[in-house]
């Protein structure tokens, strides 16, 4: 269904290229896959296992050439509330339903709908999951005890009060070397591969010089394995699908939405264009086949698929190097990772947080104060204090109300006087007469839903003194939806039972089917539109010159003081 030319040309020195661009990005993506798993409240192995899965589905099935998938920071509080409500098994049966969602929505494509999510919305959700995974790291950073994972972000923050007293002072060091690591060593070495220095360095001095005295990988989760997962298809009940439902969307969505950002940002670096569709499929085979091998969702992460095309990255056998490079990983040294300490991964997330919160952005919208400020506001809160399927929810509808209140305000009416009816009188040339029996507007804008009522109404109040036609300019009239057509035949029925004529002008092919559509053109009669503005006044004065004209109070043809000079035209303005 989908034409994939991402493996075409291929030469040896591409291949080598995409080997190297591999094993550097399975060097960054090991710590950030289990770091992730344990932020989301599962063991660090599933993180691996998705890291090694998503990353050679998607690879060969997605829709970038470039991109890089695994678990994700965006991901943790979704998947926290998951597991702490639902519990780890029904975690991935609704990571498979996302994957069904994130498949249907490719074959029907819906990848370019994706991207019509406002900019606001998108930057509120991602800076209040930044905020979640930062403060959800404190306490690893202090060593607190007896903390207890909460839904509610305010829980957590009391837990982390509450436990303060229970700080270790060995867990802060270890943690503050990760910071310092953080820091100075992309500025002494650039080409150093930061985020494993970060965890290594500090987990070494913490095993060397103060054994037993923080908390590791193996005392919070036990040993990690060293074999392959397991196949194990879900049990699926009708109600658990049910019950799964809303989470599963919120997983498809966010992994739709974060996965397209990140085949952009890779457009942008190399030029290339991908495939949102493909992609969207790609990404839902993934997240389908994953977590019957007991991982956890997973997405495009941008930063390592920014990794990868610097590193030299050519085609899709990057993404499937680097996932052969962390089963590798697994298979020799998943005992040594079991001392890693908690504390050196706390640096790691923290800085994920920092970069994805986009607070540039974040406070320029702010700053703003308009619409969007608020539908910032409100999704960044939503998403802090409640969770993100509201946050996104609410985000989107108030995003839309606004977008239809500008769009309303964007149609103009504009009441205006033909050069047909402008004439000296009594040798003044300053002086104009308006004749009451013939009105003429200029609309310009969408004639939809949310300005339909403004537009009946406008014209309705305009119209005081019951003139015998009315002349419509349509010329910039874009659209014309169902609520618009029929306060539109509204207009026109009210119109012709005060005896009156509306006359249609410029109207563009578009328009015009529309309106055909709505039944308008049947009852305007075609006799009644016209190509031209001037056409329709000309048609106009002859219509109302054989009546009474209330400002000179003759009836006579041609003898309408008004319309004597009516044949010394110019053209309309």
């Amino acid at each position: 269904m989908f034409k994939d030319n991402r493996f075409n040309r291929l030469t040896a020195n591409d291949l080598k290229r995409d080997l190297v661009a591999g094993i550097t990005v399975g060097i960054v993506a090991i710590p950030l896959g289990m770091a992730f798993a344990i932020a989301s409240g599962v063991k660090p192995e599933y993180g691996l296992y998705t890291t090694i899965i998503a990353g050679i589905l998607v690879a060969l099935f997605g829709g970038s050439r470039y991109q890089i998938a695994g678990p994700t920071g965006a991901f943790i509080p979704i998947l926290l509330a998951i597991v702490l409500e639902f519990g780890y098994e029904d975690l991935l049966i609704a990571g498979f339903m996302a994957g069904i969602m994130l498949i249907l929505m490719g074959v029907f494509k819906l990848g370019g709908l994706i991207k019509f999510i406002p900019r606001s919305v998108t930057i509120g959700f991602t800076a209040g999951i930044a905020i979640i995974i930062f403060t959800g790291q404190i306490e690893n950073f202090l060593g607190l005890e007896n903390m207890e994972k909460k839904e509610y972000f305010h829980e957590n923050i009391i837990q982390i009060i509450q436990n303060f007293s229970t700080l270790n002072l060995y867990s802060i060091f270890v943690a503050a070397l990760g910071v310092l690591i953080l820091i100075f060593v992309p500025k002494l070495f650039p080409r150093a591969p930061i985020l494993l220095v970060a965890l290594m360095v500090p987990s070494i001095v913490a095993y060397l010089f103060f054994p037993g005295k923080v908390d590791t990988i193996h005392t919070a989760f036990g040993s990690i394995s060293q074999s392959l997962p397991s196949f194990q298809f879900p049990e699926l009940s009708w109600n658990k699908i049910v019950t799964l439902l809303q989470p599963a969307f919120v997983i498809a969505m966010l992994g739709g939405i974060e996965s397209l950002l990140s085949a952009v940002v890779a457009d942008g670096m190399t030029g290339k264009k991908h495939n949102s569709n493909r992609e969207l499929v790609g990404q839902g085979i993934a997240n389908l086949v994953t977590p019957l091998f007991g991982g956890i969702p997973a997405t495009g992460a941008i930063a390592r698929t920014a990794t990868n095309i610097k590193s030299g990255a050519v085609s899709p056998f990057s993404g499937i190097f680097q996932g052969a490079f962390v089963l590798i990983t697994i298979l020799l040294l998943a005992p040594f990772a079991s001392h890693i300490p908690l504390a050196s991964m706390a640096p790691i997330l923290m800085r994920v947080a920092l970069n994805m919160s986009e607070y540039k952005s974040f406070t320029h919208i702010i700053k703003l104060k308009s619409s969007d400020s608020l539908v910032l506001a409100v999704t960044f809160l939503l998403t802090v204090f409640v969770n993100l399927a509201i946050a996104v929810q609410i985000g989107l509808l108030l995003a839309m109300f606004s977008f239809v209140k500008r769009m309303s305000e964007v149609l103009g009416i504009e009441k205006v006087v033909p050069d047909q009816l402008k004439e000296e009188i009594n040798g003044s040339k300053s002086l104009e007469t308006k004749c009451p029996q013939l009105v003429f507007f200029t609309i310009d804008g969408p004639l939809f839903f949310g300005a339909a009522d403004r537009f009946q109404s406008m014209i309705t109040y305009s119209i005081n003194r019951k003139p015998a036609v009315l002349i419509l300019k349509m010329k910039h009239v874009s659209f014309i939806d169902t609520t618009g057509g029929a306060n539109f035949a509204s207009l026109i029925t009210d119109f012709k039972k005060q005896g009156g004529t509306i006359l249609l002008a410029e109207l563009n092919n578009e328009i015009l089917d529309m309106i055909k559509a709505e039944g308008l053109y049947d009852k305007l009669g075609a006799q009644h539109i016209f190509k031209d503005s001037k056409e329709a006044v000309d048609y106009g004065l002859n219509l109302i010159n054989v009546k009474k004209c209330p400002l000179c109070s003759k009836a006579e043809t041609n003898a309408c003081q008004v319309f004597q000079q009516s044949k010394e035209m110019k053209k309309i303005g």
